[in-house]
């Protein structure tokens, strides 16, 4: 229960809420005609992978640190 708590809280960081609110609104001007499909594609293909890929070096890095601090 502890963990899931903790996942929980995690989403609730600026970065999430930023990526969250700008595929609404994406999908929001996709769905009225006012972006076409392939432009919306690129724009949240983009975000998306900011996204995961900024989740991702931040885990490397706390392995990282991980794997430093058990050497020493």
């Amino acid at each position: 229960m502890d963990k899931f708590l903790k996942k929980i809280a995690n989403l609730i960081t600026v970065k999430t809420i930023v990526t969250l609110l700008l595929t609404g609104v994406f999908c929001k001007l996709a769905l009225n005609n006012i972006i076409s499909g392939e432009q919306f594609l690129i724009i949240f293909t983009t975000i998306i992978s900011f996204y995961f890929g900024t989740q991702h070096e931040k885990k490397n890095t706390e392995n990282t640190e991980n794997k430093e601090e058990k050497e020493e």
